[in-house]
């Protein structure tokens, strides 16, 4: 059985003078691109049965503007452990999403996601889309992976990169 594995990096954040990492919002680029993004998304994965997005303001705010591209926004959960996470955090994060989830998605950041899709991607993925990636990973950048395993059985190569995108508002 495909599932899907949609990695969504935040849109472009602001840098507010004494504001936390954490707490950084996002900048107007970036409200005008992640709107954008969940087109792409719902585009490339239909609707999503789980969204798991950083506790990040910019993640959080990134996913409140991009879900406006669904008639029914799906289900989402803020999860802190993709804040910072190395690829290892986020492969046991992934390992326990449970086994009816065919399609899901991550709202997060780099360097961890950008690692994680590199990392994932074995030979059957897309040569444009690896060459697309393989550029920059930058701010609202999307990366669809499809994996024919369980996620509890998830590990280095088994997924093939399907399309890289960098919406634009």
């Amino acid at each position: 059985m495909s599932r899907t594995i949609a990695l969504l990096r935040h849109a472009k954040s602001s840098y507010p003078p004494g504001v936390a990492d954490h707490d950084r919002p996002l900048a107007d680029r970036g409200r005008l691109d992640a709107p954008v993004a969940g087109r792409v998304l719902h585009e490339r994965v239909g609707v999503p049965d789980l969204v798991l997005v950083s506790t990040a303001v910019r993640a959080r705010q990134t996913w409140e503007l991009a879900r406006s591209a669904f008639e029914h926004p799906p289900h989402h959960s803020d999860e802190p452990r993709i804040y910072e996470a190395s690829v290892d955090d986020l492969l046991l994060l992934v390992r326990e999403v449970p086994d009816r989830v065919q399609r899901l998605v991550l709202v997060g950041h780099n360097p961890g996601l950008e690692e994680f899709a590199y990392v994932l991607s074995g030979d059957s993925s897309d040569p444009s889309a690896v060459a697309a990636m393989s550029v920059k990973f930058p701010t609202s950048g999307l990366a669809v992976l499809t994996v024919e395993r369980p996620w509890e059985h998830l590990v280095a190569g088994v997924a093939a990169l399907r399309s890289f995108d960098v919406p634009r508002g």
